[in-house]
């Protein structure tokens, strides 16, 4: 079996992977994440997701790669990562009662043949709308200022959620196991 990569430097992601108990290990692209001129949110992420895989690639020439992005939009805007505390109330205080689409996008790649499979999984989360009191301190519990949207469905921020939509719950958490299973079959690469 080919070894299998998952190109990230994400926690989340990486818990996700091991939850089908086949082997892999972590190497983290340096890329640039930078949305390009124009580029569509779904095609921002495909492009990432693809880019990930492919310089992981460059050290790995015989691996399967897996690459992944994610990128959340509502009205068009994308929302990245706030990465601070203040980004992220002015996050959740613009989403609040309103539904966003978090597009992750998906590539496995076979390093040895340069078989590409890519695509992007929606998922559409609706907001509570909160107080900002109740912003603040969903804030000051979970602090989730490395996730796109500023909550972390896994944790304290379901509670912020008052709807989601989709067809993998995984894809929120930004690694949609669903479709990874059908394509690492595609492969060779059985799960059970």
């Amino acid at each position: 079996m080919q070894s299998l990569i998952l190109a990230s430097s994400s926690p989340y992601r990486r818990e996700l992977l091991s939850r089908l108990q086949i082997p892999f290990t972590v190497q983290s692209p340096d890329i640039d994440e930078t949305p390009m001129a124009g580029e569509a949110p779904e095609q921002t992420a495909l492009r990432l997701a693809q880019a990930k895989a492919r310089k992981v690639a460059e050290a790995y020439p015989a691996a399967l790669i897996i690459g992944c992005d994610q990128v959340a939009t509502l009205d068009g805007l994308q929302l990245g990562k706030p990465l601070t505390h203040d980004n992220a109330v002015k996050q959740l205080t613009f989403m609040r009662g309103r539904s966003v689409i978090f597009h992750s996008a998906l590539c496995l790649y076979n390093a040895s043949n340069q078989q590409m499979q890519a695509e992007v999984v929606p998922f559409t989360v609706t907001f509570r709308n909160l107080s900002d009191a109740q912003i603040e301190n969903y804030l000051q519990k979970e602090q989730p200022y490395q996730c796109a949207g500023s909550a972390k469905s896994e944790g304290l921020g379901i509670a912020v959620i008052a709807s989601m939509q989709g067809d993998d719950p995984n894809a929120l958490i930004g690694l949609p196991l669903i479709r990874l299973i059908d394509m690492l079959a595609q492969q060779g690469v059985t799960v059970i």
